[in-house]
C-alpha cells in the first residue's frame, strides 16, 4: 500500500516520503480500515518535527516510534480481529488514532476498536475525518475543564481554527452566549456557525473592551496570561488548548499559581481521546448541531509537506484517498531551474492559484505539471485555463 512515511524528525518537506509499505494486519482487538479520508492537525506538525522537544518522550526519543503520521481518519472496515465485537467488515467508521499508533496518512491502517465510532450516514468521509481530534478537544475544554453552563458568557479566541470552529458550535449547543475572536476575513464564517458576537482581533483588543467572560477558551493566539485574567469575570475560568508556546507555558505555570491564590481558575488542557466523547460528538454531527468546517480538500497527499509548514493550518485540511496515484513530486517547495520558452511557447509569470484536481497523464504532461506546481498551480489543465485569463506574459 502507499503511505506517507518519516523515519527521522525534521522539517516536513525534508523528512516526509510517499512510498510503498507493507499492508498492516489487524491483531485480535483491532480493525483494518481502508482509509477514505484523513485530516491534518497541528498535532501532526508537532510530532513530525518533535517540537516541543518533550514530545519525544511520547513519540520516540531519537527517532519516531510510529513512522506513519496522521491521527484523524475516516474509512470503511475491511477486516476485524477475532475479539472485536463493535464493528464488522463494511462498517463506515471514523476516529482519532493518536493514542493507538497514528498511521492515518496511508491507504490502510489498523486501529483499536475503542478508538472508533460509526460514521453518521448524513456525514461524508471528508467531513468525518475533520472531526475527531479537534472536536473532542473543544468538548473537553468547554465541558470538563471549563465547566460550561447554560447562560454563561464564553469567549473563543481562535474561533475560526480547527478547535475554535467546533468550540463555537458546541458552546452554543450548551446554551452559552458565545463571542468568537478571529481575523477580519473569517468573521462572516464564525458568525455563520452561531456566534452571538464576533470580534476582529486585528482591530479590537477583547481584553480591554470592558467585557468580562465566565469562560475563555484559547484555541489559538499569543496573549499574556494577565491579559486573559483581566477579561475574566470574578470567578471565571480560562483554558488554553493551543496557540503560541509562551501562551501555553504561562497557563501551565502561572495559571496554577493564580488558580491556587485567587477565585479565577486558569490553566491549559491536553485532550484525552476516548470513545465516549467521540460518541457524544457523533450525535451532534448526526443531528446537525455541529458541522465541520474544512479549509482545503486535497485529492492526494502531494501537498502534505507544505500544508504541515507551521502557520498554514487554518480550519481543517481533509485529504481523501479515493484517487491516490503515484506523486509527480514529493517536495513542492524544492527550488528548480527557471524554464526557458521555446519558439512556440511563452513564459508566464503566474499571479493566481487555481483549484487542484487529480494529476497524471503522459510524460510531457507530467513535466509541465511539475513546473506549474512549482509556480503554485495544482491544476492539470492550468495551461488551458491561462489562455482565457488575463496573465502577465514576459
Amino acid at each position: 500500500m502507499k503511505a506517507v512515511v518519516y523515519t527521522q524528525y525534521g522539517v516536513p518537506s525534508d523528512v516526509l516520503q510517499f512510498k510503498e509499505v507493507e499492508k498492516p494486519t489487524p491483531s485480535d482487538h483491532e480493525v483494518l480500515i481502508k482509509v477514505h479520508a484523513a485530516s491534518v492537525n497541528a498535532a501532526d506538525w508537532h510530532i513530525v518535527r518533535a517540537d516541543p522537544f518533550l514530545a519525544r518522550f511520547a513519540t520516540g526519543l531519537l527517532k519516531p516510534r510510529h513512522t506513519i503520521p496522521g491521527a484523524d481518519v475516516a474509512g470503511r472496515v475491511e477486516a476485524v480481529g477475532s475479539n472485536v465485537t463493535l464493528f464488522r467488515p463494511g462498517d463506515e467508521v471514523f476516529g482519532d488514532l493518536s493514542a493507538c499508533g497514528w498511521g492515518a496518512f496511508a491507504e490502510y491502517v489498523c486501529a483499536g476498536e475503542n478508538a472508533l465510532v460509526l460514521k453518521p450516514a448524513n456525514v461524508s468521509f471528508e467531513q468525518a475525518a475533520a472531526v475527531p481530534l479537534a472536536a473532542v478537544t473543544a468538548l473537553q475544554g468547554l465541558r470538563e475543564k471549563g465547566q460550561l453552563k447554560a447562560g454563561q458568557k464564553v469567549l473563543i479566541n481562535g474561533a475560526s481554527g480547527g478547535v475554535g470552529t467546533f468550540a463555537v458550535q458546541i458552546a452554543k449547543s450548551f446554551g452559552a452566549e458565545v463571542t468568537g475572536a478571529c481575523s477580519t476575513n473569517k468573521m462572516d464564517m464564525v458568525r455563520s456557525l452561531g456566534a452571538d458576537h464576533v470580534i476582529d482581533y486585528t482591530q479590537e483588543d477583547f481584553t480591554r473592551n470592558g467585557q468580562r467572560y465566565d469562560l475563555i477558551l484559547a484555541a489559538n493566539g499569543n496573549r499574556s496570561i494577565s491579559d486573559y485574567k483581566r477579561a475574566l469575570s470574578p470567578e471565571g475560568i480560562y483554558v488554553t488548548t493551543g496557540g503560541a508556546m509562551a501562551q501555553m507555558t504561562q497557563a501551565m505555570f502561572q495559571g496554577s499559581w493564580i488558580s491556587m491564590t485567587g477565585s479565577k481558575k486558569m490553566g491549559n488542557m491536553l485532550a484525552t481521546p476516548n470513545q465516549k466523547d467521540l460518541t457524544f460528538v457523533r450525535e451532534f454531527l448526526e443531528t446537525g448541531k455541529v458541522v465541520p468546517v474544512i479549509d482545503i480538500r486535497y485529492s492526494r497527499f502531494l501537498k502534505l509537506s507544505s500544508t504541515l509548514k507551521k502557520g498554514t493550518l487554518k480550519e481543517k485540511s481533509s485529504s481523501p484517498w479515493r484517487s491516490v496515484t503515484e506523486p509527480l513530486v514529493l517536495r513542492l517547495l524544492e527550488e528548480v531551474a527557471k524554464p526557458t520558452p521555446t519558439q512556440n511557447e511563452v513564459l508566464i509569470k503566474v499571479c493566481f492559484e487555481t483549484p487542484r484536481r487529480s494529476l497524471g497523464g503522459h510524460k510531457g504532461q507530467r513535466a509541465r505539471i511539475h513546473c506549474l506546481l512549482h509556480l503554485n498551480i495544482g491544476h492539470p489543465d492550468a495551461c488551458n485555463q491561462l489562455r482565457g485569463s488575463r496573465s502577465l506574459v514576459q
